[in-house]
């Protein structure tokens, strides 16, 4: 095992690139990728850096020089044979050849196309701007970089003997996280770390430790890097970009509303029928469930990612109930924030009335809260999102206030179509 903390005195991380594969990324990101490829390759979409934690002054604590350096060797990646073979023949969610060959033989050529970066304000103006395919690929290892060299420019200044008990405290805490965990009869629950996470390594570590601790409870790991080298299962379904990009590009206020389930009736689509995860929440769930179509009800399940998780669960079940479906038998993910405590209240609270798992992120894969002076390697709410597509602005508006993002008219105007009312605002953990 990786002594990771004399492989960052040794090395000063010289030896290690921050992103390394350009499967180093969520599941998710590919499997979208592929419906994009084949339903909307044409469309013209621009990426953009949000740091939701203004204190966090990124262009003050991270280089520009290392920066560029981490994004320009990103821009330098393919696929290896290795990978291309594992996405071409390994079985996903019970299915051979997830990916099809056209996806693949345009995925084996790709190179991520250029980045804009400017500061402002101590920030860092990071934007990517070109064909949907191609763009939507930097979230995740943009999100990374800036992630792990905030955390390196806190790192280089620590002693030897410093990063030594750093590390050791920050094991000791994943490792009795996980022993608390053992005790939950029938959890099911997955790393969803990679875009926060502390570091590559760090991330491997704990997929390593929740292996090892949780055995069967442990499903897999959101990353296809770390899936493929640990032999585990790869996860992931889809995210709120898809209805972002999707309602942009809508025409009216009919096509508008329309928007979130076209998205849906794409995805079902492509996959046949696997991977059929309504992700309801980004304008709103509760409109979204009381106007969905009669086709989604058979659906495996929802993803909650914002607002209050057992509220967000509880409306689903009422739906479900109201629609004729047995809600025992539908899959509730719940993925918004969450540790430890959250995961045991929430699998007791709904364990034997759905079927409970849950997509454990940031506080998994980056919780070095306390650990350092001043609380320096604190996470923080960094997110890389979709803006405007053919020149139309993105909007989210989520279940949670303080997660929406556009301009404000166009805010407005989601929540007049999408009946969006009063929310209650929740604290961004991360």
């Amino acid at each position: 095992m990786v002594d990771i903390a004399n492989r960052v005195w040794n090395r000063q991380w010289k030896i290690d690139p921050i992103v390394r594969s350009l499967i180093d990324t969520d599941f998710y990101k590919l499997l979208m990728c592929q419906s994009v490829f084949r339903n909307r390759r044409d469309t013209q979409v621009t990426f953009s850096l949000i740091n939701r934690s203004k204190s966090v002054r990124l262009a003050e604590l991270v280089d520009e020089g290392e920066l560029r350096e981490q994004l320009d060797h990103i821009r330098s990646l393919s696929l290896t044979r290795g990978e291309s073979t594992w996405l071409r023949g390994n079985t996903f969610y019970g299915k051979r050849q997830m990916f099809r060959p056209d996806f693949m033989e345009w995925f084996e050529q790709l190179r991520l196309p250029p980045y804009h970066l400017e500061k402002r304000d101590g920030q860092y103006e990071l934007t990517f701007e070109g064909s949907w395919p191609e763009v939507m690929l930097w979230e995740i290892p943009a999100l990374a970089v800036l992630m792990e060299l905030r955390g390196r420019a806190v790192l280089g200044r620590m002693g030897k003997f410093e990063l030594q008990v750093l590390y050791a405290r920050a094991m000791t805490r994943l490792w009795e996280k996980i022993e608390t965990l053992r005790g939950v009869e029938g959890l099911k629950i997955a790393d969803f770390g990679t875009r926060r996470r502390h570091s590559y390594l760090w991330q491997d570590w704990c997929v390593q430790a929740m292996m090892e601790g949780l055995g069967d409870s442990f499903t897999g790991t959101s990353n296809c890097l770390i899936a493929m080298r640990r032999d585990i299962e790869a996860i992931g379904t889809n995210a709120h970009e898809l209805p972002m990009v999707y309602a942009a590009l809508a025409e009216d206020d009919a096509a508008l509303a329309r928007a979130p389930y076209q998205v849906l009736a794409d995805w079902h689509e492509e996959h046949d029928g696997n991977l059929r995860i309504i992700l309801p929440d980004t304008y709103g769930t509760k409109g979204f469930l009381d106007n969905a179509p009669e086709w989604l009800e058979g659906w495996t399940g929802i993803r909650i990612d914002s607002g209050d998780p057992a509220t967000g669960a509880e409306n689903a079940i009422a739906w479900w109930e109201s629609r004729g479906e047995d809600p025992r038998d539908k899959l509730v993910i719940f993925s918004d924030g969450l540790d430890e405590q959250k995961i045991i209240d929430l699998h007791r609270q709904f364990s034997g009335r759905v079927r409970v798992s849950f997509g454990w992120g940031t506080l998994l894969t980056n919780d070095f809260r306390g650990l350092v002076k001043d609380d320096q390697l604190a996470p923080f709410s960094l997110v890389c999102k979709a803006v405007r597509a053919d020149g139309r602005p993105t909007v989210k508006l989520s279940d949670n206030p303080n997660k929406a993002m556009g301009p404000a008219d166009e805010i407005a105007r989601y929540k007049r179509v999408f009946g969006v009312g009063d929310q209650t605002r929740q604290d961004v953990v991360v």
